[in-house]
């Protein structure tokens, strides 16, 4: 590590005072469960300022930023960085690690979406979302079994986000383009309520050609062709009782580069420069609430069903050919219930989930070589997390969970395992303005499983089972609320324990410990009709005590390195005008190369501009019209979290260069 001291005596991390308004009130007299420095929370659409926003440490708003993908979604908070420029092998990075570390949630269903290296982990499109809600490094214990690095939590819109008071009926059309690749998208969404019922549909459909990058080359298989839709129904009956059914699918299906994370490998086995990725992801989900909870009865129950099916189809050619499909899956759910205390809750449950990853491969030429196996998992949770306010100005939270395990190999061989994990937070108001926070978690998990694509019908496992994985995260933060002005500064470090990593001829007993450590730190200062934010974020990673790389770092971590972000806004009053922008520069890094154990090819430091215009006609308030720069300066870059920059072997995927986009959109 570049400044050479220890978690516990300087390391790590930082939190951004990520808020469409950065708040100008006081710490004092939070409501329990707000101690969240170390929290992310980006929200859409708030009609009310500060509406919504349960933490101090919130991130740009959805509508503000209008995200076409995971990137835009995340591009404010530099410890939370996406790899890949095409939404299809897009994959995040929390503090260093990598989603499949986290319990990752869409409307409170497990998402098991480790099918192929290559590819997206989850594909998912941000136009449907409410909120998203990261916990990086330590996560309650009701955020889900599996978070060993924290967890991203994933909510869709429902129609009470959509319709104002009074309004029992609504929808929208918008239609964008966008200049580089040629991009149209199409979305249409209706919604109504009526005596207590209610119904949501979405649906969007954008396609386009390749893209090209800053330098004018083309970005190889970049096209567009994404599907998306959802559908809510609920009703609510007087006496507060909810149920609610959403299903949510989105579908990515076009070529793209033979291997979909990176553009070309020029050394080792020949292979087509392209094939088609058939990416399809779905979420259904059932759930019980009230919205009338007495002092002893709020309860959660919840039902789900999360499936990836993954189609990877070489055209016919003298190299290739060959069909393989991957799909994974997770049945899961919970039953839990929030008591009111006092000055604080307690929230007692219990959760479950049944995962499998399968893989088919056929070949049209050598039938002899097909097969047809995977591996599954089933896990049962007992969790308790307390909330409370112990006075005006300290607060706390605490809790744990116990899960019981068991994997199913690929040979039908089970092994039984079980854990406990444990998490405690803390916040302090040292004065009107400042808080201290701090936090650590101890996290279990049973195995995990391998992806699909690497699965192999001849592995053997061993006697005593697979090991469990096992996990750290401690943070300490600082805040302070000076007027207009926010403060922020965070310190973290995660080490994940015998992290599974096995490979299809290496067999499936292999494991790499994994570090991740860094500091964060963001000012930012607010006025009455916009706001100005600069965070800075230093995240070093480690694999087996060597510098990460991103090739045995897949499904672990990447290198980061020096981040710098900034976002900047301000509407004019009375107008219905609204500007704003942002840019990113991020710093160059020496790399590693496991193979050869020396410096691999440096990861070169880049810096990108991107502004917006929105205008609400007079009159006319269910108009909106937007227009886009992105990539200003026409900058020829690749993304630190993007795969293979190490090795002078791989070409990597650069970004789009400069892109004009326009937007109108129509409510009623």
């Amino acid at each position: 590590m570049r400044f050479g001291v220890s978690i516990l005596a300087l390391s790590a991390g930082v939190s951004i005072g990520f808020s469409a308004g950065i708040s100008a009130g006081t710490a004092w007299g939070q409501a329990a469960g707000e101690f969240e420095l170390g929290t992310i929370v980006l929200e859409a659409g708030a009609k009310e300022a500060g509406e919504g926003k349960d933490v101090e440490v919130t991130a740009e708003d959805l509508n503000r930023i209008q995200p076409a993908d995971l990137q835009d979604l995340f591009k404010g908070e530099p410890t939370v960085q996406v790899g890949s420029s095409i939404p299809m092998s897009q994959k995040v990075y929390v503090n260093g690690v990598e989603e499949t570390n986290l319990a990752v949630t869409v409307d409170g269903s497990r998402q098991n979406n480790k099918i192929f290296h290559h590819n997206a982990t989850t594909l998912i499109d941000p136009a449907l979302l409410k909120s998203v809600r990261v916990a990086p490094g330590v996560a309650p214990a009701d955020a889900g079994p599996g978070a060993m690095a924290g967890s991203i939590a994933y909510e869709t819109r429902d129609v009470g986000d959509m319709l104002s008071e009074g309004d029992d009926f609504g929808g929208f059309l918008s239609s964008s383009y966008e200049s580089n690749g040629n991009i149209f998208t199409n979305a249409a969404s209706v919604f109504g309520r009526q005596g207590g019922f209610e119904a949501l549909g979405y649906l969007k459909y954008a396609t386009g050609g390749d893209r090209e990058d800053g330098g004018g080359n083309d970005i190889l298989a970049s096209g567009t062709d994404l599907l998306s839709g959802l559908v809510k129904l609920a009703y609510e009956a007087e006496s507060g009782h909810r149920i609610e059914l959403s299903y949510e699918r989105v579908n990515d299906d076009d070529a793209r580069p033979y291997r979909g994370n990176l553009s070309v490998i020029t050394a080792g086995r020949p292979v087509p420069a392209t094939r088609r990725y058939d990416l399809d992801r779905q979420n259904v989900v059932l759930s019980y609430s009230t919205t009338q909870p007495s002092e002893f009865w709020n309860p959660t129950a919840r039902i789900a069903y999360s499936v990836t099916d993954l189609a990877t189809i070489d055209y016919p050619n003298a190299l290739v050919n060959e069909t393989t499909y991957g799909m994974t899956d997770s049945l899961n759910g919970e039953i839990s219930n929030q008591f009111s205390l006092g000055s604080g809750t307690v929230d007692v449950g219990l959760d479950f989930y049944e995962d499998s990853a399968r893989i088919d491969y056929r070949s049209l030429d050598t039938p002899a070589w097909n097969y047809e196996t995977g591996e599954a998992a089933r896990n049962i949770g007992l969790f308790v997390q307390a909330r409370f306010d112990l006075s005006e100005r300290a607060r706390v939270s605490f809790g744990g969970r116990h899960d019981w395990h068991r994997f199913e190999g690929v040979d039908g061989s089970t092994s039984d395992s079980s854990g406990f994990s444990g998490n405690l937070s803390g916040e302090y108001d040292l004065s009107q303005a400042v808080t201290l926070a701090a936090g650590y978690s101890h996290v279990w998990a049973g195995p995990t499983l391998a992806e699909n694509y690497i699965a192999n019908p001849g592995w053997t496992y061993p006697a005593e089972g697979l090991r469990s994985m096992e996990a750290d995260n401690i943070y300490v933060a600082l805040g302070a609320e000076l007027g207009a002005w926010s403060l922020r500064a965070k310190l973290f470090q995660t080490e994940i324990e015998n992290a599974r990593t096995p490979s299809y001829g290496g067999g499936a007993d292999l494991y790499s410990d994994v570090e991740t450590r860094g500091y964060e730190l963001s000012v930012g200062y607010s006025w009455g009709a916009g706001f100005a934010r600069l965070a800075f974020a230093d995240i070093d990673t480690e694999i087996n005590d060597q510098p990460a790389d991103s090739d045995l770092g897949r499904y672990l971590t990447t290198p980061i390195g020096q981040i710098l972000s900034l976002a900047v806004a301000h509407e004019f009053a009375g107008t219905g005008l609204r500007v704003g922008g942002d840019a990113q520069v991020v710093f160059s890094e020496v790399s590693y190369d496991p193979y050869s154990g020396t410096a691999g090819q440096p990861l070169d430091g880049y810096e990108v501009v991107n502004a917006f215009l929105e205008y609400q006609p007079r009159g006319m308030e269910n108009v909106t019209i937007r227009g886009e720069v992105n990539n200003l300066f026409d900058a020829e870059y690749v993304s630190r979290a993007t795969y293979g920059q190490e090795f002078g072997t791989v070409v990597p995927l650069n970004e789009p260069g400069r892109s004009f986009k326009i937007e109108a959109r129509v409510s009623f």
